[in-house]
């Protein structure tokens, strides 16, 4: 059986996750509480292209969160690009945000960055404890993969 084909990616939208990280910081500035600032969460999450109902298997689900997600690795050490989505607005934007800073990089790169982001944007003090877990699990499974195929 043939793969399912994966939507198009978006990312990298910069040339490294550090302009990444940059650009993230520099949006969220720009918001002065942080109703506005989950409103654009919700805003990015909009912006991932869904998945193949093919995709959104046991297979392709991100353990450790509370919300549904899966996400699909494709590529080499060169390029590995990341292709999530999932059933909650907040926690698909939150996707975004990784994707952007992660998918699209080389392994070296991705294994490299720490999501400095989180905690400059003040994400991680507005996150619910099952967001954050979920979130860190994302985080270490985008890692994990890179750190294969060194």
């Amino acid at each position: 059986m043939n793969a399912p084909a994966l939507p198009a990616s978006p990312f990298p939208l910069e040339p490294s996750a550090a302009d990444a990280q940059a650009a993230i910081r520099d949006e969220f500035a720009f918001f002065s509480d942080w109703s506005e600032r989950y409103q654009y969460l919700i805003d990015l999450g909009r912006k991932l292209p869904d998945l193949p109902e093919a995709c959104k298997t046991e297979e392709h689900r991100l353990l450790g969160c509370q919300s549904m997600v899966w996400i699909v690795v494709d590529g080499d050490a060169d390029r590995l690009s990341f292709h999530a989505i999932s059933d909650s607005a907040i926690v698909s934007g939150l996707i975004y945000l990784a994707l952007r800073v992660y998918s699209g990089r080389s392994a070296t790169e991705i294994v490299a960055t720490s999501a400095d982001y989180i905690a400059d944007i003040g994400l991680a003090k507005h996150l619910s404890p099952t967001r954050s877990n979920g979130l860190a699990a994302l985080l270490a499974f985008i890692r994990e993969q890179a750190q294969r195929r060194l």
